[in-house]
């Protein structure tokens, strides 16, 4: 794997400017008139880093591993103040700065436009490899998707709003160290890890990959909040995958428990099912580790299986949209069986379909960050926050798209296809979720309604599928096989 990810591109941006119309008018881009190409040592290393204006009272840097340039924005872009919830324009010099690790991801994405708008001052840090993914294994998000240069302008032709991009791997530690210096990062959130299951059990390789590039970036940024911003709040995007499915009720984070007549709290146990899921536990050891150790304040979130692609951001136009995926390496339940009902084709069921899990609308994702953020943990603590709001079966995932398919006139049938994991397909699960919803969160329930949505717009982009991507082609137990991909 690290041999397809060695090559890193320093580029500086011409001084064109890009304007965005109202939604449906698509932006005019002016793109890079130069590009330099260099070798790296290491993966995806040191790539680039853009920033749109120097902060006040900091030098611009330039170094032998950073570039900064100007990104440009059209000069006739909103300059209207913000109407942020918790600051008002006076008030700028005290904004929140939020760096926000993996910004280019699906979460990331509608996570870093959502605090933009809530007027914090926000930085994207991203080695853009998920794209890469993409390339590597012939898969396509449903959504087109602009390029993170783009989306960032067209954001502020919008709003007038910046979000400072860097492009580099925090697997670099140089690279990360001059990021944090230059943005100076009042919370991290951390998107920035290979988030795909699947992904890791395709091969050796990948299984390598997900546990470098997780547990080493998670450590790294450790490190760097340690030595560069000791008060910076760390939020974390852990999974609920961590906790697997025990028979007995899940808690948040922590369990009381009575042993030869002697109690303590202790973590909750951790049952991870897979590279990938195993990486989360070890990222959440080594955070708790810190807090204790450093006094490093951190929330670990847990969030459950995401669905949905629209946030009130990513609607104002096209070029902000976010990617839906829906093949069977990266793409979540819902939104498979959604796209799967689009192109008539049957609702893909692993096995007996019991499998139980937590699960959120992406807007509430970036609802839940938000709150995270506003209400930070204190110097030493870990706290962990499970972040789902509802929990259903496959079965009853594909029941609702067959009811919602057949209100909009769609064929729905549902095919048991062998499951590639090693899990229990019937079991029983029950987590509690109550800490957020105590901080105040509002959760958007699965109704008939959002699922005529998701369904409309699957049917909307329903000619981008490619059906060879939709049965699954990872094995649990035949990890190594190559998974099939597009013919060039």
């Amino acid at each position: 794997m690290a041999h397809l990810l060695s090559t890193c591109f320093y580029s500086k941006l011409s001084s064109g400017a890009t304007s965005c119309s109202k939604p449906s008018t698509r932006c005019s881009v002016i793109y890079p008139t130069s590009l330099t190409l260099r070798i790296s040592q290491s993966p995806i290393k040191k790539l680039i880093s853009h920033r749109e204006i120097p902060p006040r009272g900091r030098s611009t840097r330039r170094s032998n591993n950073i570039i900064t340039a100007a990104l440009p924005v059209s000069q006739e872009a909103n300059t209207q103040p913000s109407n942020g919830s918790h600051l008002t324009s006076k008030d700028s010099s005290k904004r929140k700065r939020v760096m926000i690790i993996g910004g280019d991801g699906y979460c990331g994405w509608a996570t870093a436009l959502h605090l933009s708008k809530m007027d914090y001052e926000v930085a994207i840090v991203d080695n853009l490899v998920r794209r890469l993914f993409d390339h590597q294994l012939g898969l396509a998000s449903l959504t087109p998707i602009a390029s993170i240069h783009d989306r960032i302008r067209c954001w502020k032709s919008l709003t007038g709003k910046d979000i400072e991009l860097y492009i580099g791997d925090i697997c670099d530690f140089e690279f990360l160290t001059e990021t944090f210096k230059s943005f100076e990062p009042d919370t991290v959130v951390h998107f920035g890890e290979q988030r795909s299951a699947p992904y890791s059990m395709i091969d050796r390789s990948r299984a390598v990959f997900t546990q470098h590039n997780n547990v080493i970036g998670t450590l790294n940024v450790l490190f760097a909040i340690k030595e560069f911003r000791e008060d910076c709040h760390l939020v974390k995007l852990g999974t609920m995958g961590e906790y697997g499915t025990p028979n007995i009720d899940i808690e948040e984070g922590y369990i009381t428990i009575t042993h030869n007549g002697r109690a303590d709290t202790l973590p909750y146990p951790k049952q991870g099912s897979s590279f990938y899921h195993l990486s989360k536990v070890h990222d959440s050891n080594n955070i708790a580790f810190t807090c204790k150790a450093w006094g490093i304040r951190a929330t670990d979130l847990n969030q459950g299986v995401v669905y949905g692609v629209r946030t009130d951001e990513t609607e104002m136009h096209e070029v902000l949209c976010n990617r839906l995926d829906y093949d069977a390496v990266f793409g979540t339940a819902l939104n498979r069986f959604c796209v799967q009902a689009a192109v008539g084709h049957p609702l893909t069921v692993y096995g007996k379909g019991g499998q139980t899990r937590g699960y959120l609308d992406i807007r509430d994702t970036v609802q839940c960050v938000e709150l995270a953020i506003a209400n930070p943990a204190e110097p030493g603590e870990f706290r962990v926050f499970n972040q789902f709001t509802e929990q259903f079966s496959v079965n009853d995932l594909a029941a609702l798209v067959t009811k919602a398919g057949e209100k909009i006139g769609l064929d729905v049938s549902t095919l048991s296809v062998p499951n590639p994991r090693v899990e229990a397909e019937e079991h029983y699960y029950n987590a509690k979720h109550t800490k957020l919803v105590e901080l105040g969160l509002k959760p958007h329930i699965l109704s008939d309604s959002l699922l005529d949505s998701l369904l409309n717009f699957a049917v909307q982009y329903k000619d981008r599928v490619d059906r060879k991507q939709i049965m699954p082609s990872v094995s649990w137990k035949k990890i190594g096989a190559k998974p099939k991909t597009v013919a060039a």
